[in-house]
């Protein structure tokens, strides 16, 4: 670039997507059916039609791509069994002609080897600055894009991109087998180092596609979600950020320090997150000035388009995809069992959940056999495991829907949503209670007296509510919960679980259990971190759990677990609550009964609201 000192202006767009999770063609295989408005094909139009009113544009995917549908899990399989074929996400991103992709921590669900495998065919580079890999060739610490955009006279400027990728250094606490294999560094420290290298090196601008979540501004070691103090390190001029499943800016983002949820800034910077399951495109406008000290960004704007719910999935992908597409609904249309009554999660979260019951029979039926023999196998098995399709912001589609009669392995799919690894942990009484009140977290804090209060925290996500069988227990909502949802202390001297039993007798603080969870409960930053320490397992994640429930659902046959779960609400005198939940929620309120449940409209996202009596 030679120099001058006439003054150039140009504009680069910058287009995102973020957790994808498999979503490419809009089809929820748990129904079985078509969802309009998702989807990486779907989202093909808006790229499009962005490319097409700017001619400076460049195109990112923010990570969490590989695993969360059934798709994906059948590629898994499918792949392992016949190396060779390019998968799914690639061809379609490809066909899209990303200019580079970062990894998220569940691209690493099916292990880094298929992670590798799977994107070696990409024509489109790869970066994640903060991961160190054993076989890390295919996926670079930085890149370096030289691009020829042309400035508002018509003029045409070589540019030198810089971009670097971060993922959440708990991905190898979320799945320990990846500890052996790789590393994953702190984001901030991480970003100091490689932000100076890449000027040095003579990027004009430098882009951070950031798998991590705008939360607050205080800087921590390890922090999952670093976005905000990440727009601080100097020389970042534009963030795309993900993993917490949000779209940013949005007037529903809450505001903070150094963060503007309505221009989409992050400390002054362009920041977007562009939801989840191929929901929306993040789009970042910088307009660059050149002067005698190179290219600066001048201006920006940020914003996040919706995919319309009536957008034509891209013919292309559509096409490119369908022998997969078909071999995934037919894979997961084969029969293993009988179920004689429904199983759905409508009321999972206020104590009715069948498949929930299913899967820690399942999951404590495995432990009990795995530990004969074994010093501890006197102690009785307990089994933790929290409903993954509950609503939220998954929407009112978002539900465990089974009719009585076969089971699939689509339906087995649905009830465990997660690859994740079993194990069980040796804990006491006064560890499984406060498990349980980091549980009841997700509950707001309900008044005597007064009517129509919500009853769920909305920033308390279903898959942390872990409802652990083999107990009873009632859940006191009249105080305040005494952890948050991230599973931060909140309130020390509140108690919401009362009288805890099992067996029919009171449990005692120290008295020892065999708890059944998952390996990602391991995780050192979650929710249940402080309860689930290494040095309490008596089985370290040896198998899958969904591997687990079919070969227990194939066994039995037929499936008949019970409805109803351990917990139920303590009154809290001339209270109502009001629970959202899906539009076919109608049809078993008489689960609910002693609850006076009252339909009482639909909510602008589509849920049926309840008016419920505690």
């Amino acid at each position: 670039m030679s120099e001058t000192k006439t003054v150039s202006t140009l504009g680069i767009r910058v287009l995102a997507t973020t957790d994808l999770h498999m979503n490419l063609l809009g089809y929820d295989y748990f129904l079985d059916r078509e969802s309009r408005g998702t989807g990486l094909a779907a989202v093909a139009g808006l790229i499009g039609e962005s490319r097409a009113t700017h001619g400076n544009c460049l195109l990112f995917d923010n990570g969490d791509s590989l695993q969360g549908t059934p798709l994906g899990d059948y590629v898994a399989e499918s792949r392992t069994a016949r190396p060779g074929m390019s998968h799914p996400l690639v061809i379609a991103m490809n066909q899209l002609r990303y200019d580079a992709a970062t990894v998220g921590n569940h691209d690493f669900a099916f292990g880094s080897d298929f992670l590798l495998k799977s994107l070696a065919d990409a024509r489109f580079p790869l970066v994640s600055t903060n991961l160190h890999m054993r076989q890390a060739g295919l996926i670079r610490r930085s890149i370096m894009l030289e691009r020829r955009f042309l400035d508002d006279q018509g003029r045409a400027h070589d540019l030198r991109i810089g971009v670097l990728g971060f993922l959440p250094p708990q991905t190898t606490d979320w799945d320990s087998a990846l500890r052996a294999e790789m590393r994953v560094d702190d984001i901030i420290d991480t970003a100091r180092i490689a932000v100076p290298k890449l000027k040095a090196e003579g990027a004009d601008i430098i882009i951070a596609l950031a798998h991590s979540g705008i939360a607050g501004p205080a800087i921590r070691p390890g922090m999952e979600n670093a976005a905000v103090p990440l727009a601080e390190v100097p020389g970042i001029d534009a963030l795309v950020t993900g993993h917490i499943h949000r779209t940013f800016p949005s007037a529903d983002f809450p505001p903070g320090p150094g963060i503007d949820p309505l221009r989409g800034l992050l400390h002054g910077k362009p920041a977007v997150m562009a939801g989840f399951w191929g929901s929306h495109l993040g789009v970042i406008d910088l307009e660059l000035t050149r002067n005698n000290q190179g290219w600066q960004v001048t201006g920006s704007s940020a914003r996040v388009l919706a995919v319309p719910p009536d957008a034509t999935p891209a013919p292309a992908i559509t096409a490119a995809l369908d022998h997969d597409h078909q071999a995934t609904i037919r894979h997961f249309a084969r029969r293993i069992a009988r179920t004689p009554a429904p199983m759905h999660s409508f009321l999972s979260l206020i104590g009715h959940d069948a498949g929930l019951n299913l899967v820690n029979q399942a999951q404590s039926d495995f432990v009990r056999a795995a530990l004969a023999g074994h010093p501890v196998a006197r102690l009785p098995v307990i089994s933790a495991a929290a409903p993954g399709r509950a609503g939220g912001r998954g929407g009112p589609s978002h539900y465990t829907d089974m009719p009585a009669g076969d089971l699939t392995l689509r339906s087995l799919a649905d009830l465990y949503l997660y690859p994740n690894r079993i194990c069980a942990l040796e804990v006491t009484g006064a560890q499984v209670t406060d498990w349980l009140e980091r549980a009841a977290g997700i509950f707001c804090q309900i008044r005597p007296g007064q009517g129509d209060q919500p009853l769920l925290d909305p920033n308390f996500p279903s898959y942390n509510f872990d409802v652990i069988s083999g107990l009873e227990w009632r859940i006191d909502l009249s105080g305040p919960a005494r952890y948050d949802p991230t599973g931060a202390l909140n309130h020390p001297r509140a108690q919401r679980i009362r009288d805890l039993t099992h067996a029919g007798r009171p449990v005692a603080a120290d008295a020892r259990f065999i708890l059944v969870t998952n390996g990602y409960r391991l995780s050192e930053c979650g929710v249940y971190a402080p309860l689930a320490r290494r040095d309490q397992l008596v089985i370290d994640g040896g198998e899958r759990t969904r591997d687990i429930l079919r070969r227990h659902v194939a066994r039995a046959g037929t499936v008949a677990p019970p409805s109803a779960l351990g917990f139920r609400f303590a009154p809290v005198a001339g209270a109502s609550v009001l629970f959202d939940s899906s539009p076919a929620v109608t049809g078993h309120l008489d689960m609910i009964a002693g609850m006076s449940p009252q339909v009482i409209g639909t909510t602008p996202a589509g849920f049926t609201r309840l008016r419920l009596h505690l």
